[in-house]
């Protein structure tokens, strides 16, 4: 899936003119200058794409401030894969035009093809944040791209949530369903460093999940009976069924997590949601259990901690939770269950004004959840 012609023109004929008023791209005495843009504009116009790459260069070299001829080169440079070039030139632009929504996208994009995962991650989450995805197609990309660097950096849940627009329409391809089944089976890898002999396997969990994510569950559970009898020792294919289940069929859910657990005993993220729905349950010993394996696994999955301190609490020890809870919260703290979690152990070893304080954030914070949704 590629960032070309479309986007490229949404950029050039709608974005730049409202983003550098005041910018002036001749002055009013003809000069070695002017000649070279009014050379650029006329290549780039009649998309002799080469020519302009080089009358732009030599622009920017006459007048190194000027942002117009840094945007063009860039995003010409994108265009025809010479990703390095671009993502320098992109630079240069967002050095005097920092807000510059389009250009963080588009050098995340050149980041992306330069291998510069992390840095490529946070500039199209920074471009997005700042407009660039108000056109639908220009939006889908920088969202798959942005699942495909989340789940190569760990996060394979929020992957899963970036993924789940481009189940709407109930329309997909091998590469987004190869996507979906790296997220879904918790695998750091990019769709085209995926080895060949491993690509079914992706494939059919990536199906099975989309089927679910549009709506389809009884074609999904179809696919996932098929997954499980194909791949019987799959790891995180029945977690990824139990995460899907989860909002809906909790029950069900735990069923498949423990599933999982019989297959590969020491996965943290199955131990860890089991942990969750016993704690949902008041059954605070499994929940003990489950949290200490957890950590003793994979102490950094997130709620790992949270889930361990409410545990403590619950099964007696108060202060040992709230040791935990409160390091939890220095890390987080805006994690509006950690504040519920320390709202209550706070009450239960007396400390009524901590307490008191807890709640009253926790209020604040549902309402400011509450506002923001009817904003939307």
């Amino acid at each position: 899936m590629k960032f070309r012609g479309l986007i490229l023109g949404c950029m050039l004929g709608g974005f730049l003119v409202p983003l550098l008023p005041g910018c002036a791209l001749a002055q009013a005495t003809p000069s070695a200058f002017d000649h070279v843009v009014e050379a650029a504009t006329a290549a780039r116009e009649r998309d002799d794409v080469p020519q302009a790459i080089g009358l732009y260069s030599r622009a920017v070299q006459l007048r190194p401030r000027w942002p117009d001829g840094w945007w063009f080169l860039g995003s010409l440079q994108y265009e025809t894969e010479a990703y390095p070039a671009g993502r320098d030139a992109l630079t240069h632009f967002l050095e005097l035009v920092p807000d510059a929504a389009p250009a963080w996208a588009l050098r995340g994009l050149c980041e992306f093809e330069t291998g510069e995962y992390s840095q490529s991650l946070t500039d199209i989450q920074r471009g997005l944040s700042l407009g660039a995805g108000k056109q639908a197609h220009d939006e889908t990309i920088l969202r798959y791209h942005e699942a495909l660097l989340l789940t190569r950096s760990g996060d394979f849940e929020q992957a899963l949530q970036e993924y789940a627009p481009f189940t709407r329409s109930k329309v997909s391809n091998p590469e987004l369903l190869v996507g979906i089944g790296l997220a879904g089976l918790r695998t750091p890898l990019l769709p085209r460093d995926l080895k060949e002999d491993k690509r079914d396997l992706y494939l059919a969990a990536g199906s099975a999940a989309f089927l679910f994510m549009s709506g389809d569950e009884a074609a999904a559970r179809q696919e996932f009976q098929n997954l499980f009898q194909r791949f019987p020792t799959a790891s995180d294919a029945h977690y990824l069924y139990g995460l899907l289940l989860f909002p809906t069929d909790p029950d069900q859910a735990i069923a498949e997590f423990r599933r999982e657990l019989e297959i590969a005993p020491s996965n943290a993220a199955a131990q860890l949601m089991v942990a969750w729905d016993a704690l949902m349950r008041n059954d605070f010993s499994t929940a003990l259990a489950y949290s200490e394996k957890v950590m003793a696994e994979e102490p950094t999955l997130p709620s790992a901690r949270l889930v361990l301190g409410r545990g403590l609490v619950e099964t007696g020890d108060v202060k040992g939770g709230i040791d935990l809870l409160e390091k939890e919260l220095r890390l987080e703290p805006d994690n509006f269950e950690i504040h519920l979690a320390l709202a209550r152990a706070y009450s239960k070893s007396g400390r009524k004004e901590d307490a008191r304080r807890e709640r009253l954030l926790c209020l604040q914070m549902e309402k400011s959840a509450t506002n923001h949704e009817v904003r939307r």
